[in-house]
């Protein structure tokens, strides 16, 4: 193949330009999902009466399809991965996925059931093409070792929230005062916005997101050839065999949806254990390990953290005083329920840089600052959260409301562990990933937070049976005792990345180097 052009990438504010490319686009992209994450479970639950029906669900149907929307959401970027990797490249399916997400934004305006459930799975496709792979184009954005690649994460975090802040305001307003499918369609003007900023952004993306040539194709992850080594490995075929008899007997027994989602995780956890067996570095069979059990500091964070816009989203509609002293222009003197969704994403504005640069500072001093670390104080102090929602259940159940207040407190505990651990989760996995399967680990990594968020969902549904306060009592015992143990099992695990963080340095040169081949993407 004929030697192709090396483009140095331009730099703004320390950053290559590409990083703000990639931060408008996906602070857009938030904007249509967090928009729709807001409203989502208060029209299940509206009546189907009224100026502004609903479809009139109870509250347990309602966190049902909110769990099971939100996970499938995540784990569709596992078949993104695949897509970026083996036929389109990262950049392209990106496009492809915003494509979507118009579209299906677009079908939800339309007042049918069969346009709300046609937008659903249209979003659900959007957002597995383009969220794993966008992420993985941040990193690709800086050399390997440069200590930046952090700070780059966490200001490409802040373009996600500075989308959700918005939304959660001005679609959760519109939603809830003017008409739902208003809503969604405002949702899907954000997207669109985002969709053009990309498009005409690619100049700056030069270096990143292109397909793989083929020789590094074949040498990559062959799927094919993974399942079918399988059956050459009777350790790893026995689980996998163990694994499917439980779906099946689920599948056919019990609940044919759990059926069909625990099939997928058997054939997941099959790729797994053969894409370890395929490895032929200690280090990286090492690193993996540790990536694959990260994923567990993952599905518990988000299976807590998504109470937000399922139960807590409900309680603050149903369960909160809301009514101020004083009014506001346009809402009057009730706080709209949707807008203490945009308190995490304020919180995130406000505080982003400062918790990056305390982390950064107790690095540079020689202090623990490993992303395990932080992932896990970050799952305690979110943990620590659920604190305040205990508090507001007990006055809920005194005085038949609760103040706001306790939901502001929630959130901002919330906040502060999200920025301990969910961008440094981000930044870890490109770290540990072996190069081949990046993005199909930035996939398993959004379905781990799929995960979580279906056990969020399921958490939500049994608080109608165990009531909230159990509820927000039992996530705040588990994730501090949760967080403790991977604290304490910390060393041996840091032993085993073989210094991936130990040689971080500033990097302000980001030139002659190339993630995949343009001539084969262009």
């Amino acid at each position: 193949m004929a030697e192709t052009a090396r483009v140095p990438q331009k730099q703004l504010f320390g950053h290559p330009v590409g990083l703000y490319v990639l931060f408008f686009t996906e602070m857009w992209e938030r904007f249509s999902y967090y928009g729709m994450r807001a409203i989502l479970t208060l029209y299940l639950v509206e009546k189907t009466t009224g100026d502004n029906p609903g479809l009139g669900w109870t509250d347990m149907e309602s966190l049902s399809l909110y769990g099971w929307y939100t996970m499938l959401v995540y784990v569709m970027s596992i078949p993104g991965g695949i897509v970026a990797d083996k036929l389109l490249g990262q950049k392209k399916t990106v496009l492809l996925g915003g494509i979507l997400l118009v579209i299906g934004h677009g079908i939800l305006a339309v007042e049918e059931i069969w346009a709300f459930y046609s937008g659903l799975l249209l979003i659900i496709l959007g957002v597995g093409m383009l969220k794993p792979n966008v992420s993985t184009m941040v990193g690709g954005l800086y050399k390997e070792g440069d200590i930046r690649r952090d700070k780059g994460f966490t200001i490409f975090y802040i373009g996600i929230n500075l989308g959700a802040f918005l939304s959660s305001l001005i679609v959760g307003y519109v939603g809830e005062n003017i008409g739902w499918h208003y809503g969604f369609g405002l949702a899907g003007v954000g997207m669109l916005l985002g969709l053009l900023v990309y498009y005409f952004g690619q100049k700056y993306l030069v270096n990143v997101g292109n397909l793989l040539s083929q020789a590094d194709r074949d040498a990559g992850a062959s799927f094919g050839n993974l399942f079918s080594n399988l059956f050459k490995a009777p350790l790893q075929l026995g689980i996998f065999l163990v694994l499917m008899a439980f779906s099946l007997y689920w599948f056919i027994f019990n609940s044919w949806s759990y059926g069909l989602l625990f099939i997928f995780l058997s054939v997941v956890v099959a790729f797994m254990m053969m894409v370890y067996q395929d490895l032929t570095s200690k280090i990286m069979k090492d690193r993996y390990v540790v990536m694959l059990l990260s994923f567990l500091l993952v599905i518990v964070f988000w299976g807590a953290f998504e109470q937000a816009g399922g139960l807590m989203n409900i309680y603050a509609s149903e369960k909160t005083d809301r009514v101020l002293s004083f009014s506001l222009p346009f809402i009057g003197n009730t706080v709209p329920a949707t807008w203490f969704q945009s308190l995490n994403a304020l919180f995130i504005i406000i505080f982003g840089t400062i918790v990056a640069g305390f982390w950064a500072k107790r690095r540079l001093k020689g202090k623990e600052a490993s992303s395990l670390f932080k992932m896990a104080i970050g799952v305690m102090i979110m943990g620590l959260g659920f604190v305040f929602m205990v508090f507001a259940s007990l006055e809920f159940q005194r005085d038949g409301s609760s103040a706001m207040y306790w939901l502001v407190l929630a959130y901002l505990f919330h906040t502060i562990g999200e920025l301990c651990s969910s961008p440094v989760a981000l930044s870890f996995i490109t770290k540990l990933a072996p190069v081949k399967y990046a993005s199909l680990m930035m996939g398993v990594y959004f379905a781990a937070t799929g995960l979580g968020n279906k056990l969020a969902g399921v958490l939500g549904e049994s608080a109608s049976e165990a009531g909230e306060l159990t509820i927000f009592l039992s996530i705040t015992i588990f994730t501090v005792l949760f967080a403790a143990i991977v604290l304490l099992s910390l060393k041996p695990l840091k032993r085993l990345t073989h210094g991936a963080e130990d040689n971080e340095r500033e990097m302000t040169e980001q030139e002659n180097y190339e993630m995949g081949d343009p001539e084969i993407n262009n």
